[in-house]
C-alpha cells in the first residue's frame, strides 16, 4: 500500500537533496528531531521505494557526453521486456520509458558529438524487434528533471 509523505519526510528530503553527504545526527539536528526520528524516517522511505540512496549529481557534458537526444521507438508487440533488456547493454541509453502513443519507448541517449550519436543511434536499430525509430537532439534543457517543488508543497502542509 502506498500512503503519502508527510511534511517532515518532505524536509527530510529536502534537505538529503540539498546536502546528500550529511549524517543522521546533522539531519536531526536541522531538523529539530530525535536522531532516532531521522533514522526511523529513511529507513521507512527506503523500505516504500521512495528514498533509493544517493548518488552523486553528474554533469554528463563535462564528462565528454555534451549532447543528449531522445528517440521514440516503435517495437515488435509483445517484444518490449527484451528490447529494454538490450538498450539496458548500450551504455549510452540513460533512460528507457515505456508509453503510449505514437510509439512504444521512449530513450533518453547521450553521445560525444553528431558522429558518436550517429553510431549509438545504429546501435539502437540494431536491437532485435526495434521496427522504427524517430530521434530529436536536444538543445538545452530548460525544465532539467526536478521533484524538489513537490517536495516544497508537502513540506508546507
Amino acid at each position: 500500500m502506498s500512503e503519502n509523505l508527510d511534511a517532515l519526510d518532505a524536509r527530510l528530503l529536502l534537505l538529503l537533496t540539498d546536502s546528500p553527504r550529511l549524517g543522521v545526527l546533522e539531519c536531526a539536528r536541522r531538523l529539530g528531531v530525535a536522531r532516532g526520528t531521522v533514522q526511523a524516517r529513511l529507513d521507512r522511505l527506503t523500505e516504500r521505494g521512495i528514498l533509493g540512496g544517493f548518488p552523486p549529481e553528474l554533469d554528463l557534458a563535462a564528462m565528454g557526453y555534451g549532447l543528449t537526444a531522445f528517440a521514440v521507438l516503435e517495437i515488435a508487440q509483445g517484444r518490449r521486456a527484451e528490447v529494454a533488456e538490450a538498450l539496458s547493454a548500450i551504455d549510452e541509453v540513460c533512460e528507457v520509458h515505456a508509453t503510449t502513443g505514437q510509439g512504444d519507448l521512449f530513450v533518453r541517449m547521450v553521445a560525444r558529438g553528431n558522429d558518436d550519436l550517429q553510431r549509438v543511434i545504429d546501435e539502437v536499430v540494431g536491437v532485435p524487434d526495434v521496427l522504427r525509430t524517430s530521434t530529436s537532439i536536444a538543445l538545452s534543457t530548460p525544465v532539467p528533471p526536478r521533484v524538489r517543488p513537490l517536495l516544497e508543497r508537502t513540506a508546507r502542509g
